[in-house]
């Protein structure tokens, strides 16, 4: 069997002048990056959105990840390429991948078999520099602060409250808690500080976050960097470094248009993770997406209680972005892990572990349930499901009132998600009215709680020292209204990564919480979820190999 890169360098790819014409995008609103990468203009983007009401957006997500593989992105763009197939206009809006997890333990972010977006290999890399620009400019502020410390420190900054880090993009555990500033009086400031990866960065949060240049100008200006003597807030704004972020974001701001390995359009624009930050793609690559084709195929990182919660709670707040319909995504295997088989038998069947581990997937039905969204099970197939299999698990779907439809992106392309994506078309006509887990009136204790017992099903949650009093402090500061994001394990719904199935029973533990102004939301850390994430036993970035001739190979 070829391999994902193997795939992807066979495939015969079309200029990027010519995937725009697809969505009637004249060359005047492109920048190149070569031949198959391109920078669409903002000057395009309808900012009241008049033409995007008709406009169907499907959000794809999934149960929680296993070692096992769920295939989220590989249904996602097989779905946009088969939406086409069948006629209509068609593509996916997606997040660029991180560094972090292509050189660590989970790979790339490109789709995989005959489901991919290209060229694989540039946007899993440097691709147009967005990345490179959010690091440069979340790095400069940091600079600027130590520098005013330095200077005089003007606005009596107490060096021991900077809530401004440094981020990179590679996975590094020995950065996550580090001293600077520790050689002569010159190079600045002893203190305390840390790393956190680029995607937790609060400007990838601001970059997706923003609707229009101005508002991004504004965000920037408001994000909290550390607090005086006084215990009051300082701003980027104080400090005057506002511009100088904007100048280096300018570009980053506009989404990207790659092609999918069936030559049908992509856009692929900022890459916040799920379980610490809030997962989606950007909102202007959203607006512009549903401004060029009938049907937008989007997705939310890692399960739903993640990736999709945050999505409904804090994106889809936006009127302009809001989901018509859900792709629950399921594998098979998966399921099977969650009920109890070890790793290396997942090939073998097994209907007692698959009904035990659809405890997993019915709660992440009951979930997308509450939200208001008509939605469809995608069942991921893999060469090792058996068709006893199959049936077991829609016959268990459609015992909830869902149909569960069959996919095979992998191996088929656009041809394995046909009947998905007749199925999408059906359930868009559904106007149900969306949800949320919790109003933004209610305090941030609610908010909390409302998430954690709605979605994660707690029988409580139990807060760390001083963190009800950060809390309180962010209310008397006027910022309230805003949404949670919480932070934690991505491969259970409670905040402990061993706790698979459908647990019940348990406390979730609030460890942590930081105030995200410029990006607008609350950050909750849970259980042991750390911003820096490491590097496994054997590094993904250990299989990648360079031949004499350029030739790449081990890139999945």
């Amino acid at each position: 069997m070829k391999s994902d890169i193997e795939i992807a360098n066979s495939a015969s790819l079309i200029d990027v002048r010519e995937v725009a014409k697809h969505l009637n995008i004249s060359e005047d609103y492109l920048d190149l990056y070569g031949k198959h990468k391109a920078k669409i203009s903002l000057d395009l983007l309808n900012n009241d959105c008049s033409e995007t009401n008709n406009s169907k957006l499907i959000l794809v997500t999934s149960i929680n990840p296993t070692p096992a593989g769920e295939g989220k992105t590989t249904v996602n763009i097989a779905l946009s390429m088969a939406l086409n197939k069948v006629g209509k206009k068609a593509l996916s809006a997606l997040r660029e991948p991180s560094k972090g997890p292509v050189f660590g333990m989970k790979g790339g972010a490109c789709g995989g078999g005959y489901s991919q977006i290209l060229p694989m290999e540039d946007i899993n890399l440097h691709f147009t520099g967005d990345i490179a620009a959010i690091e440069s400019a979340h790095n400069l502020l940091a600079a600027i602060i130590d520098n005013h410390i330095y200077q005089g420190n003007q606005l009596n900054i107490n060096p021991k409250n900077v809530v401004w880090n440094r981020v990179l993009d590679v996975n590094d555990r020995a950065l996550r808690n580090i001293v600077i500033g520790m050689g002569p009086n010159t190079d600045g400031v002893m203190r305390e500080s840390k790393f956190e990866i680029t995607a937790a960065s609060e400007i990838m949060a601001i970059l997706c976050l923003a609707e229009d240049l101005e508002d991004l100008r504004t965000r920037l200006g408001r994000i909290i960097v550390a607090y005086n003597y006084s215990n009051e807030i300082i701003r980027a704004d104080d400090l005057g470094a506002t511009d100088s972020l904007l100048l280096l974001l300018k570009k980053a701001f506009e989404p990207n248009l790659v092609q999918t390995i069936e030559n049908t359009p992509a856009l692929i624009h900022g890459g916040p993770f799920a379980n610490i930050a809030h997962g989606s793609n950007s909102i202007v690559a959203l607006k512009l997406a549903r401004q060029l084709a009938d049907y937008v195929v989007t997705e939310a990182g890692f399960g739903a209680d993640l990736g999709a919660e945050k999505f409904f709670d804090i994106v889809s707040r936006n009127e302009n972005v809001k989901a018509d319909a859900v792709v629950l995504v399921a594998t098979v295997k998966a399921l099977k892990y969650n009920g109890g088989q070890k790793k290396e038998d997942l090939e073998k069947e097994d209907l007692d572990a698959l009904r035990e581990g659809f405890s997993n997937l019915k709660r992440h039905m009951e979930n997308v349930h509450k939200f208001g969204r008509p939605f469809v099970v995608a069942i991921n197939r893999f060469p090792s499901d058996t068709e006893a299999e199959i049936k077991t698990l829609q016959d268990l779907v459609s015992e909830l009132g869902v149909e569960a439809v069959v996919a095979d992106p992998y191996n088929l392309g656009s041809e394995g998600a046909i009947d998905l994506a007749n199925k999408v078309i059906e359930i868009t006509d559904n106007n149900a009215e969306e949800k949320f887990i919790y109003d933004l009136e209610t305090s941030f204790v609610d908010k909390i709680e409302a998430v954690a017992t709605e979605i994660y099903r707690a029988d409580k949650v139990v807060y760390s020292s001083g963190v009800k009093n950060k809390l309180r402090k962010f209310e008397k500061d006027g910022y309230k209204k805003l949404p949670v994001c919480i932070a934690k394990t991505q491969y259970s719904f409670s905040d402990k990564a061993n706790k698979l199935g459908a647990p019940t029973n348990f406390e979730f533990e609030v460890t942590d919480v930081e105030l995200k102004a410029g990006a607008g939301f609350v950050v909750v850390k849970a259980g042991s979820i750390n911003t820096m994430p490491g590097l496994p036993q054997k590094p993904a970035a250990m299989n990648i190999k360079v031949g004499k001739d350029g030739t790449i190979t081990g890139l999945a």
